[in-house]
C-alpha cells in the first residue's frame, strides 16, 4: 500500500511544478515554462494513473487535488508573493481536515 502513497506524493508534486510553471509561463508564452508545465502535468497524470491501481479513485483524486491546492498555494506565497485572505485560509483549513479525515477514518482508503 505504501508504494501507492509514493506515487500519489509524486502526482502531487508533479501537478505543484506544473501549476507553478503555468504560472510562470505567462499564458505559454514563455517556451520554456510551456514546456515544462506540459511535461511535469504529464508525468502526475501517469503517477495518479500509478496510484490508482492500489487506491479508491475518489479517495485519490480528493487527496491529489487537495493536496495539491494547497501546497500550490503555499507556492503561490512564497514564490509569487500572492497573499490569501481569511476566507481563502480557512477553505484551505477545510481542505487539510477533510484529507485528514479521508486518511484517518476512510474504509475505502485502498481496494
Amino acid at each position: 500500500m505504501w508504494k501507492y502513497y509514493l506515487f500519489l506524493a509524486g502526482a502531487i508534486v508533479c501537478e505543484i511544478v506544473g501549476t507553478s510553471a503555468l504560472k510562470a509561463s505567462r499564458g505559454f508564452s514563455v517556451p520554456l515554462w510551456a514546456v515544462l508545465t506540459a511535461a511535469a502535468y504529464g508525468g502526475s497524470f501517469w503517477l495518479l494513473g500509478l496510484t490508482l491501481k492500489g487506491m479508491a479513485l475518489g479517495v485519490a483524486y480528493a487527496i491529489w487535488a487537495g493536496v495539491g491546492t494547497v501546497l500550490t498555494a503555499a507556492v503561490g506565497i512564497a514564490v509569487f508573493k500572492e497573499r490569501p485572505d481569511f476566507a481563502a485560509v480557512l477553505g484551505m483549513g477545510l481542505i487539510i481536515a477533510g484529507v485528514a479525515v479521508m486518511n484517518l477514518f476512510s474504509k475505502t482508503i485502498s481496494h
